[in-house]
């Protein structure tokens, strides 16, 4: 399984970019048109000096023209703060959309891709990501025609000023078109690459924090700073690299936007003394191309910021390439898909391994009858978790079928699936809100009598304890590991699923609470398929069915008498497991 997320192409983003424009038409048309009248307002004043100088000149009046640049001014001011002011809403309200937008698609991704994904790298995209864009179309879009438009204004206004002046002022502008070709043709892959070094670094350094213990245990301190300073070099480079890139581009737009207002002079002055213009003309001449060079410098900024912000989109834009060929793959067969026929779960000829590996699971065949209660066992590393997940459809075979209801998990949608299989593992997860906003996640119709029978089915008495029972607020921190457990536990039997796998689900409970969460829920779940993929061997003892795995192989299958009396790799674990005791012992509870 591929860890790294798809980046998305240039056509994509265009796309995306629109639809976001699209999404808030009337915000982004209000900040455009009053950057625009901005613009305009900006025109005045240079006009009206010249305008001046020329009237001055002759002797005459100004009071009336320098009142109604002063007012130009000032109109300009007020049209500037204010297009702020409704572009930065317009952002915000981007940027909301854009972040539900990359939940939904978070959330829409195989549960596969989830699996193996790079946290670092799903956590840079919702984040920096996000903000660089959301800025970006706040104010790039707006600041490069604004700008555009300025500059059009600014080059018609000194040919119908001074036409020669003009042409002398445009063959200097020639530097910043070659190096602007110069920089575009080299930024985005350099700024996708920047994209990817920040993910690895936060991928990393997420990693070492969630296991700083286990670095500190293992003495791995040396090691882990080796990785991280190698991740950090990679990063700086990129960094660099987009740098050098900017070193470039800056001083030639410099240096470029600086010579037609010095060339109009030099040319002005010899044209002043042979009279073919006034000194009013040279003067707005020299002004509009000073103004000119601030347009132009506004679109290569925001060139640049484009380059960066493109990359950003288009890992944003990536997330949605796994679900549009989710929906691909599965579209030429969604009319002959039907609903599962029962409950029966299936697997024939199962094999499956991870990225670059051998086989984790191989040959496997197995039924699950519904409502049977099934134990998978054996010793780290048998394939037992891996198993579990074929079956829950979270991973896919590499050979072979896994079947419910004879429909394979793979034609079904994580929606239709989950109504039929669910999942409970030992990794469990709280979202920000209250004990009843997480139990809800599971059924959002149950009351809180249901939400209290269903906490009191695994266990949970210590509910009572908290200030505010279910409208406490709730964490993993706050609560810790083992009443997290509970609650997972809880939304199973909220979820109402006909057959739950359960691998390790009780392994953060201690053992006289875990034993009695598993008998609450074995009560609970009565007449449901259940698999429970666990080491304490009391489960089982419980089950209908032992299935024992090792190295990835289904080597015995039977009740639990029977695979003890049959002297092989169960009687073998179970003897592991009561250590000294006698084989046929009743394990002792709790």
């Amino acid at each position: 399984m591929n860890r790294d997320l798809p980046i998305a192409d240039r056509r994509q983003v265009r796309r995306a970019a629109l639809r976001l424009v699209r999404h808030d038409v009337p915000g982004f048309t209000a900040t455009l048109l009053l950057n625009s009248l901005a613009a305009a307002a900006a025109l005045v004043s240079p006009w009206l000096l010249g305008r001046i100088i020329d009237s001055i000149s002759a002797g005459g009046t100004v009071d009336l023209l320098a009142a109604i640049a002063v007012g130009a001014a000032l109109a300009q001011l007020v049209l500037s703060r204010y297009a702020e002011k409704i572009g930065t809403r317009f952002s915000e309200r981007v940027q909301e959309h854009i972040r539900a937008e990359l939940l939904d698609r978070v959330l829409a991704l195989p549960a596969a891709t989830v699996e193996h994904i790079r946290t670092g790298d799903l956590t840079a995209r919702g984040t920096t990501d996000v903000a660089v864009v959301g800025r970006t179309l706040r104010d790039a879009a707006p600041a490069i025609l604004v700008s555009s438009l300025q500059a059009l204004f600014l080059i018609v206004a000194v040919f119908l000023v001074a036409p020669v002046l003009g042409a002398c002022g445009l063959l200097a502008l020639a530097g910043i078109v070659a190096a602007s070709r110069w920089y575009l043709r080299r930024a985005r892959p350099a700024y996708l690459e920047e994209g990817a070094a920040r993910s690895e670094l936060a991928e990393h350094l997420a990693a070492n924090a969630a296991g700083a213990r286990t670095i500190e245990v293992l003495g791995l301190q040396a090691k882990r700073t080796r990785a991280a300073e190698r991740v950090i070099e990679r990063s700086r480079a990129a960094q660099l690299r987009t740098l050098f890139l900017r070193s470039v581009l800056w001083p030639s737009v410099e240096v470029s936007s600086l010579l037609p207002p010095v060339l109009v002079l030099l040319l002005g002055g010899v044209l002043l003394d042979r009279g073919q213009v006034t000194l009013g003309a040279v003067v707005t001449c020299v002004l509009y191309l000073r103004q000119l060079g601030q347009p132009i410098e506004t679109i290569l900024i925001w060139l640049e910021q484009l380059q960066s912000s493109g990359a950003s989109f288009a890992r944003i834009e990536g997330l949605a390439t796994p679900a549009r060929e989710e929906v691909a793959a599965a579209a030429p067969q969604s009319d002959r898909i039907e609903a599962p026929q029962g409950d029966r779960i299936e697997a024939c000829g199962v094999h499956f391994a991870y990225e670059g590996g051998d086989d984790v699971v191989t040959g496997v065949d197995l039924t699950v009858r519904p409502g049977e209660r099934l134990a998978v066992v054996g010793p780290s590393g048998a394939g037992k978790s891996t198993l579990g997940k074929l079956l829950a459809g979270i991973d896919h075979p590499r050979l072979g079928t896994v079947t419910v209801g004879s429909v394979p998990v793979a034609d079904l949608s994580p929606a239709q699936l989950r109504e039929h299989v669910v999942l409970v593992t030992q990794e469990q997860h709280l979202f920000l809100g209250t004990v009843r906003d997480n139990l809800l996640l599971a059924d959002p119709t149950a009351g809180d009598d249901r939400l209290g029978k269903a906490l009191a089915a695994v266990g949970a008495d210590w509910i009572a304890s908290l200030d505010d029972e279910l409208g406490s607020q709730s964490s993993g921190a706050t609560l810790g590991p083992d009443r997290v457990q509970q609650l997972a536990l809880a939304r199973v039997i909220l979820a109402d699923p006909h057959t739950v796998i359960l691998d390790e689900a009780t392994a953060m409970l201690d053992p006289r609470t875990a034993r009695r969460a598993e008998r609450s829920l074995a009560a609970v779940l009565e007449g449901r398929t259940v698999i429970a993929i666990a080491h304490r061997l009391h489960t089982a003892r419980d089950a209908d069915r032992v299935v024992v795995m090792d190295n990835g192989r289904v080597v015995e299958v039977g009740a639990h008498d029977e695979l003890v009396a049959a002297g092989g790799a169960y009687e073998a674990l179970w003897r592991s497991w009561h250590g000294s005791r006698s084989v046929g012992a009743q394990p002792e509870q709790g």
